[in-house]
């Protein structure tokens, strides 16, 4: 089954999305900190604005955003995500994914595409990472039908879709398709991009954890083809 779902989505009608950002929108910015945002966006490339909360600080106000709430369900999943990614600054969206992460098996295949929305928007490591292993990830493995779509996603010219294809096993262990990890990285190991060639070298260093000697193997049988960033980071733990 390929899900593609390429076009825009619009947030659905949702009671409970009405509820978290009003409080969000409220509870983010009265924590702001200026000068802590201007480091963290350069961190990030200035691939967003920020609003300059730490980790901790920022995940404690959410739970004081969520407390007393309903569990959510798809569509209510879909209008939270949708809504803050409208938002400009980086908190809002990291506050979606970590959203998703605990919500997405009350998520649907039909999920998939506001996903690809979320990962293609504002793209950047520090969202389409966790996106792809906790989200997609956990999409795939609750519907093995949906591998079509990262079949789709692996051969694209999107390298964020890219990536997340090669990302999305990342928390399988054992449950990990070897045919298609090594698959697809055999399939982009000339890719150009820097972050291709490091989510190769990711996705068989996690992979090395549960089966070295395959990574091992592999690496040593078709090693010759990737770039050696992605040798590297495949061999980290292990050696050659």
């Amino acid at each position: 089954m390929r899900v593609t779902g390429a076009g825009t989505h619009e947030p659905p009608p949702s009671t409970l999305a009405d509820t978290v950002l009003a409080r969000l929108t409220t509870v983010f910015p009265a924590a702001a900190d200026p000068e802590r945002a201007v480091a963290m966006a350069a961190y990030m490339k200035d691939a967003a604005p920020f609003l300059g909360l730490a980790t901790p600080d920022r995940r404690a106000l959410s739970r004081t955003v969520l407390q007393g709430t309903p569990r959510p369900g798809e569509a209510d999943c879909t209008a939270v995500a949708l809504r803050c990614w409208r938002l400009p600054e980086r908190e809002y969206h990291y506050f979606a994914v970590d959203y998703l992460r605990r919500h997405v098996r009350r998520c649907s295949s039909g999920f998939l595409p506001v996903v690809r929305q979320l990962i293609t928007t504002v793209p950047w490591w520090d969202t389409v990472d966790p996106l792809a292993a906790h989200v997609v990830g956990a999409l795939v493995a609750a519907d093995p039908g949906l591998a079509a779509t990262m079949d789709d996603w692996i051969d694209g010219d999107d390298l964020w879709l890219v990536r997340t294809a090669l990302l999305h096993q990342l928390r399988y262990k054992e449950r990990t398709d070897t045919a298609r990890l090594f698959g697809y990285c055999l399939r982009r190991s000339g890719h150009g991009d820097f972050f291709v060639r490091k989510a190769i070298g990711w996705a068989l260093r996690e992979y090395a954890r549960t089966d070295p000697e395959a990574v091992r193997s592999f690496l040593a049988r078709e090693g010759h083809r990737f770039a050696p960033l992605s040798v590297r980071e495949g061999l980290k733990n292990i050696g050659a």
